[in-house]
């Protein structure tokens, strides 16, 4: 009797170990994800979900805009038996206020509708672009509710894959709105300025010194700039550590040498 009890356990755990987990039904993100009265439900978020599931809600928003972690959402959509694969990488997904209008939202940039309707009828307008959402001045530092995803015919050459690639960093010229984004319209913001007078440090081996200077060029952490000795009047290079604080010597070759790699992953 035993046996027959430990055999048929055996059967029902072998069974069970090799039955297919349920993968659930598989979902898309839509393109431009709006929501009209502050429920962030799964049914804004995503393409494909119907019935109960599409009300779910996932967050609330309070203002123009909601940030959600995109790990949480896939979480709240699997707990619905929905799967988002996210193929994308997409860390961050930026919810508007909007009202569905014939499938265009209304609270799209206007120059995004306008690309929209401009690319009606080409056969390629399937292709989603990262777009500002609103106009920004140079320098201003570009935040996650300043950016959109849309749909256009194509993307810039040096078009972001990622929010995260141009968030924090500053317009180097006046960017419109309804715009697609593109590496070169950002750079790092700005911590000294033109005419700023900085510190400069000297340290090695537990020396360390200190003088002021006058910067002659505007620089960003980790830039090599102009600075000109107050006293002497003498011009020297140094690297750019923060606001009001350079650096020269062996501490600004490290500076240096590990800004580099980031500046290039993010081009």
């Amino acid at each position: 009797m035993k046996a027959f009890l430990f055999a048929a356990a055996a059967t029902l755990v072998i069974t069970a170990l090799s039955a297919p987990a349920f993968a659930g039904t598989p979902v898309t993100l839509r393109m431009d994800t709006t929501d009209a009265d502050g429920r962030i439900t799964l049914g804004d978020l995503f393409d494909g979900v119907s019935g109960p599931a599409a009300n779910v809600v996932v967050a609330a928003r309070m203002g123009a805009t909601a940030v959600l972690e995109a790990g949480q959402v896939q979480m709240s959509a699997r707990r619905a038996g929905y799967v988002w694969t996210n193929a994308n990488g997409v860390r961050r997904i930026i919810v508007r206020e909007g009202v569905d209008n014939g499938g265009v939202s209304s609270s799209a940039a206007p120059g995004a509708q306008l690309a929209g309707a401009r690319l009606a009828g080409a056969p390629r307008a399937n292709v989603e672009v990262l777009a500002y959402a609103r106009s920004l001045s140079a320098g201003e530092i570009v935040q996650p509710q300043d950016l959109i995803w849309v749909k256009m015919a194509g993307a810039p050459a040096d078009a972001p894959r990622d929010a995260d690639a141009v968030i924090g960093l500053a317009a180097k010229r006046p960017l419109r709105e309804g715009a697609p984004v593109g590496m070169k319209d950002v750079a790092a913001a700005q911590v000294i300025k033109s005419g700023d007078l900085i510190t400069i440090t000297y340290e090695d081996g537990g020396i360390s010194l200190s003088l002021q200077g006058k910067a002659m060029a505007a620089a960003a952490a980790g830039d090599v700039f102009a600075v000109q000795n107050t006293l002497s009047k003498k011009i020297i290079q140094a690297v750019a550590v923060g606001p009001g604080a350079a650096a020269v010597g062996p501490q600004a070759q490290s500076l240096q040498a590990r800004s580099q790699p980031l500046r290039f992953a993010a081009r």
